[in-house]
């Protein structure tokens, strides 16, 4: 791994276990302490949040399948996996601090009497086998080429399903000089990337994973593409 990355990954590391934690906490929560453009990216955010959820109640013997919630953030996703009645579920972030309040707020729930693995880690270093891999809004983090690799790694994890939300390119979006830009606050310092949809394909394609369907969600200041994968038989 370069250098330049490895900085990037401390920087992400750094800032989420800080400020970013602060911030994105109250962002995926029923807080009030938010502007206008962090509303909007929780409105951005939960449609994303319900379209996976309305993916996943539809799959067959789903409280038999395990899960995985690559980048479970606050559990914002992982709180309605469990609603749904799974029962083996294994959570990874960055962060240390997303890590406790996610345990935190599940246990408050009363969600915890279940198969639930918590970790903190970063993308590259997840590690086992499950039915079913979600990673949403992670890939922000990455540039294209090491979002790809991702995309095979989390294609690595999966016996069935794969599913992705990444900040897609378009032509608005790149003459921004820094995505950044759409997130409140002048102390994020992470950078973040769009990402071709194309290249994201290609990679699932390449790992014998196939599209079952994809929608782009937006609100103000929040654009994400979801793809949901299928493992070809």
């Amino acid at each position: 791994m370069s250098s330049k990355k490895i900085l990037e990954k401390s920087e992400v590391r750094e800032y989420f276990n800080g400020t970013g934690f602060d911030r994105w906490n109250k962002i995926y929560s029923k807080s009030d302490e938010i502007n206008t453009v962090q509303k909007n990216i929780r409105k951005g955010h939960q449609k994303t949040v319900d379209d996976v959820i309305t993916y996943i109640k539809h799959y067959p013997e789903l409280t038999k399948k395990s899960f995985c919630d690559a980048g479970c953030g606050v559990g914002s996703l992982a709180i309605p996996l469990l609603r749904l009645g799974i029962q083996e579920l294994q959570l990874s972030d960055i962060s240390s601090e997303m890590i406790k309040e996610t345990k935190k707020r599940i246990n408050e729930l009363g969600l915890n009497k279940r198969k639930i693995k918590f970790e903190t880690c970063d993308l590259e270093q997840l590690r086992g086998l499950f039915d079913v891999v979600i990673c949403l809004d992670v890939f922000i983090h990455y540039p294209q080429p090491v979002a790809e690799e991702m995309v095979k790694h989390l294609c690595d994890l999966s016996k069935e399903k794969l599913i992705v939300s990444f900040a897609p390119y378009t032509p608005v979006l790149a003459i921004l000089k820094n995505i950044g830009k759409l997130f409140p606050g002048p102390s994020k310092t992470t950078r973040a990337y769009t990402l071709r949809e194309k290249g994201i394909i290609k990679a699932a394609n390449a790992k014998g994973f196939t599209v079952v369907r994809n929608k782009l969600n937006q609100a103000p200041f929040y654009f994400s593409k979801l793809i949901e994968f299928e493992k070809i038989k």
